[in-house]
């Protein structure tokens, strides 16, 4: 088998463990810690699974932090680039946000307010918004913790481009494969 197959294969194999996962999570028997009384074999098998699955830790990914989770329908990076084309393109994306430019860029979380209405939140969020693409990427649909105010230079009606979609938007939208 190919290094590519089997890396294909493999990754196969990770997102039906996910899947299986996730839906022991929905039943409400899956556990993280101690195995509960009364676990069948198949319980224990499946817990065990869930303690060996990774997914990429970043900060802000609520795992250490209380804030409350923030679900996003979609997130990209947008950045000065290198060349002076790249700069020109990033300096008008900013002004139509209303944010300055930036040398490092911004991160863009789109997301709903209590209305259901799109929004883009510009936020100085990159390290956490690059490991949540990390995950994304994968198929892991972990979200980040709210931003503190201070992170946050401005709130945009309506997603802004670019946008790249969560897992689970993804697939509510009945797009991505899974």
């Amino acid at each position: 088998m190919s290094d590519l197959r089997l890396e294909e294969y493999l990754r196969q194999v990770e997102l039906l463990a996910i899947d299986v996962v996730e839906r022991a999570a929905a039943e409400g028997w899956l556990s993280y810690r101690a195995e509960p009384e009364g676990a069948t074999p198949l319980q224990r098998a499946v817990n065990e699974l869930a303690r060996h699955l990774r997914h990429y830790h970043f900060d802000g990914d609520g795992c250490l932090d209380e804030r409350p989770v923030l679900r996003l329908g979609g997130a990209a990076l947008i950045t000065p680039g290198d060349t002076g084309e790249e700069r020109r393109v990033y300096r008008a994306r900013c002004a139509h946000l209303g944010v300055e430019a930036r040398a490092e860029g911004w991160a863009l979380w789109h997301t709903w307010d209590d209305g259901h209405r799109p929004h883009t939140i510009v936020t100085t969020a990159i390290e956490t918004t690059e490991g949540l693409l990390q995950n994304w990427s994968l198929g892991r649909d972990r979200h980040p913790v709210r931003p503190h105010r201070a992170q946050i230079a401005a709130v945009v009606r309506d997603w802004i481009q670019p946008v790249i979609l969560s897992p689970i938007h993804a697939r509510d939208m009945g797009i991505g494969g899974r």
